[in-house]
């Protein structure tokens, strides 16, 4: 059976009709005869969505009790065992409640996708985790509910379900979304019209992107090299010189005019080294393009313009973006020239524009194809100067009827042999200086027309001129290769140099350094693969690209890294010379792998590190303050049962009272020591509901004196989004320890109070205090300050409170009581609105 396909309908904000869309589709799949239910549906008392229910069957969900609730959760075995064809399951970013088979909810649909059921779900675009903080920082409100974002990008079909703010913020106001009792604290909180105009953009970007991908992949698939026109996208043809930051610059504006656009700046080194650019002005320009939200790539080319429009026929760009050219007019023999090439060969679906700028026509030194290896073209031309050039001097000459005499005619001759060698290398050269010692001898030295030399002087000239061309030809060649490879040496550098920079700056992944390797190297895909031993079977530590091979067997290149590790490349046959820079990534990949294992390793043995901390500290402290309880109800229970001594009934209540303080005390220590076990493995999970301070706050009080605390708590505070149990437990911690340090007949005070988009609750008290210094270190475990005595507690109180509190998206500070004392600062999140919070437990319950 093969694995089901899924379905997201994705939303900028609650209530823009995800469910009610996914109902209608399986209406309409169900008029088609599939076999379609309902797996789970949050309906959040919505009337339109109850209706939408009706004439769908319907899966019983599973109901699981947790902390004196029974909450529903989607029955996983029954939908399996049930098998229909499609499954409706809402809610993507849900979290289950503990105990439930799966932590998160796309869990579950993971294994109905696996069994071969189709899945139709739903997900809001805040709770993509990649953009956890930009949603934080839009509507001040951190989701605790996410989902991974590779989760959704696989889903097979993503369908946006869009809405105007405007149309939502009225949807709501008739009461189609929420209760009218909630509806003026929702309007004026989370769904203002920023807010939602931002979601929006957000849902609507990032639908986008996922569209684009799937236009690539269905490009890349049909093999499709011409532009598709679907989103700008600008090239920047940089050389390192100065005039690209002028470049990169415009390319920005022209991106700003169309939503949506893209500029990616492309510098392109050959093969063997580009003489004219400068590292420095690169890292410029790198830097330009970053902070104006482009992307720098480096790639390596021989042939300028054609790696330039591969690179952007690639990238399906829409405009390249050129500087004119830097050279001086007598310049241009050497050819049209990059941008004038570009224009010519970018078709009708590339737009090319030429910017001026300021070092136009101020030169370029030397043509960069002086220090390049010889193409083809040069290599004919050498050929041409080198054969056809002495048959046309030959001509020349002899239409002249008194010629230059046999001196000048042998020294024209070896200026024709120079050029040859320097147009078309060694090989030219010879040839050229052959023919010209053949034409001599034949024309132009007497006797002419015969292969004989009368006069010796005249056969020690042409022999001194075939030498002296031989050996001027051997110098020249000789000096271009030295050229060449000095050229090699300097694109090595650069790559290097910039393989050095990307770990400077940070990137060190393994992901961003495969990247590199295939923008370098202009591959299809790059791959690093290891086994354990000779005859393990490979397996992939890591891959950039489209189906990245899985032995170096198949690859185009591979490049061993020690005796279990190699990087494998397809895409096209490297030269052997450019082996040893890949050999330099391969390493660097090597490490790469490495740091991300050791990094793994490291927070591995820092949390069993900080578990060995925790039980040590647990052992010396619980050696006396678990004996002390438990000696007291001993000596207790043991007077009671004494046949010895008839007590009174005060005496025995008086022990009767000992024995309940000593297993309370024992209880709230062990209860402690569990909730500080449960924070440090990270398995508390609040249930966030919208809740009072003033409904919380006298419960944790109970217990505690009331003669020693002083209450103040408003009604008319804003609601918090808390877990009313871990703040009861969390308010009784820091007010028992507030009353255990606060002097005798003198009260804690324990206020709230609304602070922006913040409700805080202080607990002052009036007792010695602590030191700066010291104001962190109580919230350590198994922390008590100063000199407090061995039976004031094990020190877990303000840290099992600040674990709560921080659970719940909260803080707690210590600071200084004006006048003495301590003041615990509890910083709480407003509700955003008076609807259930966005929580990890589900929004209904029932006892």
């Amino acid at each position: 059976m093969g694995r089901g396909k899924l379905r997201i309908y994705l939303g900028a904000a609650p209530g823009v009709g995800k469910t009610y869309a996914m109902l209608a589709e399986a209406h309409r799949r169900v008029e088609r005869g599939t076999d379609c239910v309902v797996a789970f549906i949050e309906q959040h008392d919505r009337p339109r969505t109850e209706v939408m229910l009706h004439g769908l069957n319907q899966v019983p969900r599973r109901e699981i009790e947790y902390r004196g609730s029974v909450f529903t959760e989607m029955d996983v075995d029954a939908v399996l065992e049930r098998s229909p064809s499609v499954a409706l399951v809402d809610e993507l970013a849900h979290t289950n409640v503990p105990g439930s088979r799966n932590t998160k909810r796309w869990q579950d649909i993971e294994e109905l996708l696996a069994a071969g059921i189709d899945v139709i779900s739903n997900v809001n675009i805040q709770h993509l985790e990649s953009l956890g903080d930009v949603v934080a920082s839009i509507t001040g409100v951190r989701q605790r509910e996410t989902v991974p974002d590779e989760v959704v990008r696989r889903a097979d079909q993503i369908e946006l379900v869009d809405m105007s703010p405007q149309a939502l913020r009225r949807r709501m106001a008739h009461g189609n979304i929420y209760k009218p009792e909630k509806i003026d604290a929702a309007l004026s909180n989370y769904f203002r019209p920023g807010n939602l105009t931002a979601l929006r953009e957000l849902a609507l970007l990032w639908t986008a992107d996922r569209v684009d991908e799937y236009l690539q992949q269905y490009r890349g698939e049909h093999n499709i090299r011409s532009t598709w026109q679907a989103r700008e996208r600008i090239v920047v043809g940089l050389t390192g010189g100065p005039e690209g930051r002028t470049l990169i610059r415009r390319a920005a504006r022209l991106a700003e005019k169309g939503a949506g656009g893209e500029v990616l700046a492309v510098y392109i080194a050959r093969s063997d080294g580009l003489t004219s650019a400068s590292p420095k002005e690169l890292a410029v320009q790198r830097t330009l393009v970053e902070d104006l939200g482009g992307t720098f790539h480096h790639v390596i080319g021989d042939d300028i313009p054609s790696a330039l429009l591969e690179f952007a026929r690639g990238f399906n760009a829409t405009q390249i973006v050129l500087g004119a050219s830097r050279r001086k007019a007598w310049q241009y023999i050497f050819g049209p020239g990059v941008s004038a090439t570009v224009a010519r060969e970018s078709g009708i679906d590339l737009d090319v524009h030429i910017v001026t700028h300021d070092e136009v026509g101020r030169g370029r030194g030397l043509p960069a194809t002086r220090g390049a290896r010889l193409g083809r073209s040069r290599i004919i031309w050498g050929w041409l100067v080198g054969v056809l050039g002495p048959l046309l001097l030959t001509w020349l000459l002899t239409t002249i009827d008194t010629g230059p005499g046999l001196a000048n005619d042998m020294l024209l001759f070896l200026a024709l042999t120079v050029a040859a060698a320097i147009v078309g290398g060694l090989l030219p050269a010879l040839a050229s200086a052959t023919a010209g010692s053949v034409l001599l001898n034949w024309y132009f030295t007497p006797p002419v027309h015969t292969w004989t030399i009368a006069d010796p002087e005249n056969f020690v000239a042409i022999v001194v001129f075939f030498a002296v061309a031989v050996s001027v030809a051997s110098v020249v060649g000789l000096a271009a290769r030295r050229t060449q490879q000095a050229a090699r040496l300097r694109a090595e550098s650069e790559t290097l140099s910039l393989l050095a920079g990307s770990v400077l700056r940070g990137e060190t992944t393994l992901h961003a350094l495969l990247e590199r390797v295939r923008e370098t190297f202009a591959m299809e895909s790059v791959a690093l693969l290891e086994r354990e031993s000779d005859v393990d079977p490979w397996t992939c530590a890591g891959s950039v690209g489209p189906a990245p091979v899985d032995r170096p067997e198949d690859a185009d290149v591979d490049m061993p890294v020690g005796d279990h590790m190699a990087l494998a490349l397809s895409g096209r046959v490297l030269p052997a010379e450019d082996r040893r820079v890949l050999g330099a990534f391969a390493a660097q990949a090597a490490v790469a792998l490495d740091r991300e294992r050791l990094v793994g390793q490291a927070e591995q043995a820092r949390k069993i590190a900080e578990g060995n901390k925790i039980r040590t500290s647990l052992l010396a402290a619980v050696s006396h303050d678990l004996r002390t309880p438990l000696a007291a109800i001993k000596a207790a229970v043991t007077s009671l049962r004494s046949d010895d001594i008839e007590w009174s009934e005060e005496d025995q209540a008086e022990l009767l009272e000992g024995i309940e303080e000593g297993t309370d005390r024992l209880d709230h220590l062990v209860g402690n020591l569990l909730d500080m076990s449960r924070l440090q493995t990270g398995t508390v999970t609040p249930l966030i509901r919208e809740t009072g301070l003033d409904e919380v706050v006298p419960m944790a009080l109970t217990g505690i004196p009331a003669d020693s605390v002083e209450l103040d708590i408003p009604e008319t505070l804003p609601m918090v989004a808390v877990d009313r149990g871990l703040l009861e437990r969390a308010v009784a911690n820091i007010v028992e320890n507030a009353v255990k340090y606060s002097p005798d007949k003198t009260p804690v005070a324990v206020a709230a109070s609304s602070l922006g988009d913040r409700v805080e609750l202080r607990v002052v008290d009036r007792g010695p205090g602590i030191p700066d210094e010291a104001k962190e270190a109580v919230f350590e475990p198994f922390q008590r300050h100063g000199d407090a005595p061995r039976g004031a507690g094990v020190g877990l109180g303000l840290a099992v409170a600040r674990g709560f509190v921080e659970a719940m998206g909260g803080d707690i500070t210590a600071e200084d009581t004006p006048g003495g004392g301590l003041t615990m600062v509890v910083a709480l999140r407003q509700s955003t609105s008076h609807a259930p919070v966005q929580s990890e437990l589900p929004a209904t319950a029932t006892t």
